[in-house]
């Protein structure tokens, strides 16, 4: 990967060699997973001869490079060589201790983490955790849906306690459990539990997986205690609260609820901007406005979409030669912005939000009263429904009293203007987009 890394520019290598994975490698052949179909054909078609040559000089053998739809498999394995590559490799290094942060991805800090409302009382509280690990909040349960930034955290929390000389262990819950089923079976329990338990900090990813898993959970719960009573810092991460975690053993849900339990909510629009522009920055490129903007608009549902989607339009500008606009934006993300938009605010619920804000009904909304105040919250509702819905202006005239669509271009494009140069319709705007996305 670092050897790749000098070879593909930045936002290329973020966007289609980042998530690649080394699935395995024979003596003609190197398997490599990608996590789409997308990513397969791109990387078979642009730089398949760039891998080629890397493999060739990392390994000293000319091996096929065969791209397949994956999601696993650790893609340094693949750059060795042959003869260190074996079935059991990733099992026989997963029980070595890792106390010196090894396993800790450097590019997640404090330092680069974007804060915003969304997130900043699960930020408030890692960053506690950091300096006082095992005496403030313990343990820290940290839950929100998919690539809000738990793992970011949590690794922030890890480089601050190694760089401070303590003993961490970061591992995911599925580790856990894999390597807890491999010392039964190897006869190795005594090492799995003094690597767990001869830690200062613990922290884990996803414990949601371990729930229904029986003695797994037995494992944990020992560890937890052990830990625990010794004022040893654990950090956990779920998909959901430990109250919406069923099949998890009452003792243990019990315990995480006995800590600290902050979420990490979809980020504001005015995050997600901060996000794009923290990005760039550290790509040392130039997005113009509008088009951050078109990419933070419409892109909402977590981080990972949002920075992945922000490195597809620099790749394709980069790679076809293209001036970034919000056109070619859109052309880029189509698959995204469409599966977006099948998730859509429903229209009715836009236009009593609007209503609501402007302390209007929705009979006034849609009828045929002109005066200043009523006409600018239609013409946002009209704005705001052409932003949220694949609806035609016809469509959009319809439902806001049966306008004509010349009337719905004129008041969208009213809406686009003022924005432009009065900060409190800006503002309104904002606010409301954000009671539509709670």
């Amino acid at each position: 990967m670092v050897a790749l890394h000098g070879k593909v520019q930045r936002p290329s290598f973020d966007t289609w060699l980042r998530d690649t994975t080394g699935l395995s490698v024979d003596d003609s052949t190197l398997y490599v997973g990608a996590p789409n179909a997308f990513a397969v054909e791109w990387l078979e078609k642009r730089i398949y001869g760039v891998i080629e040559e890397t493999v060739e000089a990392s390994t000293g053998k000319a091996l096929e490079i065969r791209f397949q739809v994956a999601q696993n498999g650790p893609l340094a394995i693949a750059f060795q060589s042959p003869a260190q590559v074996s079935p059991t490799h990733a099992v026989a290094s997963s029980l070595l201790p890792t106390h010196d942060g090894v396993g800790l991805n450097p590019r997640f800090n404090f330092e680069n983490f974007v804060v915003g409302k969304s997130n900043e009382l699960a930020q408030a509280a890692a960053r506690a955790v950091a300096r006082e690990p095992g005496r403030t909040f313990n343990p820290l349960v940290i839950y929100s849906g998919v690539g809000l930034g738990k793992t970011h955290l949590v690794h922030a929390i890890g480089h601050v306690a190694t760089a401070c000389g303590m003993n961490v262990l970061y591992g995911t819950a599925e580790r856990f459990t894999n390597e807890f089923i491999q010392s039964i079976q190897r006869g190795q329990t005594e090492d799995f539990r003094q690597k767990y338990r001869q830690v200062d900090v613990l922290l884990i990813d996803d414990i949601q997986f371990i729930a229904g898993k029986g003695q797994s959970q037995e494992a944990f719960f020992h560890t937890f205690n052990e830990l625990h009573t010794a004022n040893r810092q654990i950090v956990l991460t779920s998909d959901r609260p430990p109250k919406a975690l069923t099949l998890m053993d009452d003792r243990l849900r019990s315990r995480f609820e006995g800590g600290l339990l902050v979420d990490i909510k979809t980020p504001e629009l005015e995050t997600r901007m901060a996000i794009l522009n923290s990005k760039l920055e550290a790509l040392g490129t130039y997005m113009p406005p509008d088009v951050l903007e078109f990419i933070a608009r419409r892109v909402y549902k977590n981080v990972r979409e949002l920075e992945g989607s922000l490195n597809r339009v620099l790749a394709y500008a980069d790679l076809m030669s293209r001036p970034i606009t919000a056109e070619m934006a859109s052309q880029v993300l189509a698959d995204i912005l469409l599966e977006t938009r099948r998730h859509a605010v429903p229209t009715e619920q836009v236009m009593t939000t609007v209503a609501a804000f402007y302390n209007i009904d929705l009979e006034t909304l849609t009828g045929r009263r002109r005066d200043k105040h009523t006409a600018m919250a239609r013409q946002v509702a009209m704005y705001l429904l052409k932003e949220a819905s694949q609806r035609s202006f016809s469509e959009i005239g319809r439902l806001l009293g049966g306008r004509d669509h010349t009337t719905v271009i004129h008041g969208c494009s009213k809406v686009v203007q003022g924005m432009e140069g009065d900060s409190q319709l800006r503002a309104d705007i904002l606010a409301i987009q954000e009671r539509l996305q709670q």
